[in-house]
């Protein structure tokens, strides 16, 4: 019987093992768009979260992520003017993810495998979470 308050530790305090992603993912809230905003209002999110991408979403199911270089790339080089662009449209498709439930060691080695800092992480197709390298490379 776990307490919540620590992963891993039980009311005894003896420490269980910490072995799938759940346990040491960063639950929402992430830096996540609607697939239907504009490209110039992700651009907005992305700011004020201070990130590099978003993770774009449709009725909660992730769909894609968003950089710098895909708002670039498809729509300011294609002359396509960033509020006409949704988000939907200008994302990376199918991204890395990983389930919730998985090894920890599945997602390090996606992430090596990808070169990826960051992993979301779904369950049942739905976006609970983010799992970051350091985290992974710093035992949680």
């Amino acid at each position: 019987m776990t307490t919540g308050a620590v992963p891993g530790q039980t009311r005894l305090g003896v420490i269980e093992a910490v072995t799938t992603v759940r346990d040491v993912m960063a639950p929402a809230p992430l830096a996540v768009v609607d697939a239907s905003i504009s490209i110039d209002e992700a651009g907005r999110v992305m700011r004020a979260w201070d990130v590099d991408e978003v993770l774009v979403t449709d009725r909660g199911r992730l769909c894609g992520r968003l950089t710098g270089r895909e708002v670039v790339v498809r729509s300011i080089a294609s002359d396509r003017h960033p509020a006409s662009v949704s988000a939907g449209e200008c994302c990376e498709r199918d991204p890395h993810v990983v389930a919730a439930d998985e090894p920890i060691d599945h997602a390090a080695q996606l992430m090596r495998r990808h070169g990826l800092q960051r992993l979301p992480v779904t369950d049942a197709d739905r976006l609970v979470g983010s799992v970051w390298r350091t985290t992974l490379t710093h035992g949680g």
